[in-house]
This record gives structure tokens, sequence and C-alpha cells, in this order.
């Protein structure tokens, strides 16, 4: 297809000039070529395969607006958050398919004649920003007035932003465990239940957690893990920002006749003032905390072990060990401050707060089936998600969790666990000497 239309000259007009492009047009003057996708928009252009199997449906000028003044993936989620874009052969719930064909989908730079059509033919209106969704957080430097990047304040309100949705949602997507965190699949049949009742199991095991230790579970979420080890006669403590998953948990509880031995705090795991644990879980926290934070992240953590106590610490990481922020997509609407480094990073940092770090493996594939569970429950409890939380939210959740999946599968992003001890003044560490837990 011709990317530029022309004016036929003549002896009165000169050169050729361009002509008004169609949105399809202008798609196909970004995009890259050999791109498998039907595009279809809102003016009745259509360009790529007609016979692909899935597209993009631009459906409003305000859509467009958000491409052009946001490019990349942040331009695309706002239209699609929106309801001004469509993906075009796929659920909602669970667009990985269409995210795979996408590729490595990279706006290109046009050629600047080409540049100058397209802002010629969008017009000083679709040239200006509309205001995003309402799901959209504030762009980090934005932010200031919650305070420091990392404050207790600021990590509350990133918290709030992303764990604070609605319970009952939680309970579509994450199924009956209400579990947010990466499962681990004893063998290619389990089922994502299975798989999540086998993680908490691989984390009481490394922990060596035997009846009457005491567990100290920070970032615990729904109590997943204070549950299960409280079943198994382990007194814990568990501490959330999230007041939503706190008072889940506090009631989930009590409903299994755990008060005696489990408790969930609606706080900062920087506010727990009591020592001596045989254990700190930490399962999903540390991607909010902040790299710098780290030295203070896991000198907490020695402080609050008695001699001879573990650590199990359990986050998605990069397969680099340079701090890196969340992309814009990510920050905005899903993880407000988030930040990743490598494992690498994290060892470092806890062998400098005085930890040993015992073991450390990689559940990048597991996370893989834990975001594909995920997804097909978002697809299959759509209607009534959509009814608790807005489509526009629901819209989120499905592109966020497809996306992910995406990055774990090609590496992007990993998921390790490391295993570290509290050893005593001689450096004795009271361990056997063979790893002592079922993989």
């Amino acid at each position: 297809m011709t990317i530029l239309r022309t004016n036929r000259p003549d002896s009165q007009h000169g050169p050729q000039t361009p002509a008004r492009l169609s949105m399809a047009e202008i798609f196909e003057a970004v995009s890259p070529d050999e791109l498998a996708l039907r595009f279809t928009a809102f003016d009745g252009s259509a360009t790529g395969p007609e016979d692909a199997p899935y597209g993009l449906n631009l459906k409003t000028p305000r859509g467009a607006s958000y491409l052009a003044t946001a490019p990349g993936d942040l331009g695309m989620a706002r239209a699609y958050v929106s309801g001004d874009l469509d993906l075009v052969g796929v659920h909602p719930g669970d667009p990985y398919e269409l995210l795979t064909a996408m590729g490595d989908l990279h706006f290109k730079m046009p050629a600047p004649r080409t540049a100058a059509a397209i802002a010629r033919s969008l017009g000083i209106d679709l040239l200006k920003p509309p205001p995003p969704p309402p799901q959209e957080a504030l762009p980090r430097w934005r932010r200031v007035a919650e305070g420091l990047r990392h404050s207790k304040v600021r990590d509350a309100e990133a918290i709030h932003h992303h764990y604070d949705v609605s319970n009952a949602f939680y309970e579509y997507v994450l199924g009956p465990s209400m579990t947010y965190t990466c499962a681990c699949y004893p063998h290619d049949g389990a089922t994502l239940e299975e798989a999540q009742e086998n993680k908490y199991r691989l984390v009481f095991e490394k922990l060596r957690l035997k009846e009457g230790d005491r567990l100290l579970d920070i970032g615990c979420g729904w109590a997943g893990m204070v549950r299960y080890a409280a079943r198994r006669g382990v007194r814990v403590i568990g501490a959330t920002l999230s007041a939503e998953q706190a008072a889940w948990g506090q009631e989930a509880i009590r409903r299994e006749g755990l008060q005696d031995l489990a408790e969930v705090r609606h706080s900062d795991y920087r506010d727990v003032v009591e020592t001596g644990f045989d254990a700190v879980s930490s399962i999903g926290l540390t991607e909010h905390i902040g790299v710098r934070n780290y030295p203070a992240y896991f000198g907490f953590i020695k402080d609050r072990l008695r001699t001879g106590g573990l650590l199990l610490n359990h986050s998605i990481t990069r397969p680099v060990n340079r701090r890196m922020p969340t992309g814009a997509f990510i920050d905005r609407y899903v993880f407000p401050d988030g930040e990743l480094t490598g494992s690498g990073t994290i060892i470092t940092a806890a062998q400098n707060a005085g930890l040993e770090v015992r073991h450390e493996e990689n559940l990048r594939e597991h996370y893989v089936r834990t975001l594909a569970g995920w997804c097909a429950n978002l697809r299959d409890n759509w209607d009534a998600c959509v009814d608790e939380v807005g489509e526009a939210t629901a819209r989120v959740w499905g592109l966020y969790m497809a996306g992910s999946r995406i990055g774990f599968e090609r590496n992007s992003i990993e998921l390790h666990q490391v295993l570290a001890v509290k050893l005593d003044e001689r450096g004795g560490a009271g361990l056997p000497l063979r790893p002592w837990w079922n993989g």
C-alpha cells in the first residue's frame, strides 16, 4: 500500500504534496512491516491481511488521540482501557494470543515528510492529549504529594491502588486459594489450586517450620501462607498494607478457627516490633520496596530473626542485575512505583546485611502457567468481574496478566526464591548438609 497519496502536479501548483492520510495509512506508516494483524478504523479504512485471525479496531477519534499523544504501550493501553480500541479475535479476559501475534510491536519513527503528513492528517484537535482513563495513576514525578518514593505513606497509596480493588473480584480471578503470587507446579497436569498449595508447602519446608515455631510473613496478602502455617501448629504474624486484604485474611482466620495461632495486621511491615522469629517469609513484597531500600529491608529481617532463623524471599526479578523501574503501563495502571532488579542484586543485599544465602532457584516457567490460570479465571468469570469492578478495570487486568505471561515466557522477567540464614557468632548455621525439602 502506498503510504502517501499525492495530488497530481500541474503548472500552477508545482510539485506533488501529500493528501490527507487515512487511519490505516497512518498505522502502516508507524508500524513494523509484515505485521500479521488486521487493522480497522472509525474512518472506514483498513489494512493488513483480511483473513488474519487477530486484529485491532480503532473505534473513535479519541482513541487515535491516545495513540498519537502517548506512543507505545501507554497510548495503546489508554485507548484499550477506555473502550476506544478493541482487540479482535480474543477474549478481553485473556488477550494472550493477540499480544503474541503482535510480537515486539514497536512503533517506528516515520520519515520527516511522512511525519508532517501524519500531523496534518490528524489535525490539532487529535494532537491534544485527552484526559487519561480514571484507572490510571499519576506519573511518578507527580506523586510527590504522597511523599518520597517508598515512604510509608506513598507505599500505602501504591498498595491501595492495586490491591484494594475488590476482594470479590480477586476471588473470581485468583480462585479459592486467594493467592496472588507465583504457584509451583508439581507436575504438568497440576491445577492452579494444587500448584498454589504446593508453593506454600515448598516455602514451609524450606523454612524448616514445625509445630510451635514462630513465623513472620511480611506482605502477607490474603493470609495464604499465614493460614497454611497456622494449620500446622505454627504461630504466625502477617502484615499487609492493604486494608481489604487484612479484613479478608482476618475473617478467613476466624472462619478456620486459627485465631489462637494466626494474626493479620493492617500495617507496614516496618512497624512490626516483635523479634526472635524462627523464620520470615516474604512472598511477593520485594517488588514494592525499591532497590535502594534493600539494605534496610534485609537488615530489618535479620533483626527479627533468632540466631539460626531462616528467610525465604520470593519475588519477581529481572534477568539483569541493574535497577529497572517498571514500564509506563505497569507503573500507571498496575504497580505504581514498582521496581525490579536481578536475583544477584537481591542476594548481594541479603549477604551485605549479614545473612548467609544457602539456596536460590528460578520459577520463571511456573509463573507462565500461573498467569495462564488467572487469565482463564478472568475469562470464565468475565461478566461477574465486570459487574464487580467495571469493564475498564477488568480490561486492565486481562491486558496486564496476558502481557506478563509473555514477559515470563521470553525471560524479560523471572521469579526467584532465595533462602538465607542468620548465622551464630562462630558462623554456624545448624542446617543439614544437603537440601531438606522435596522440590
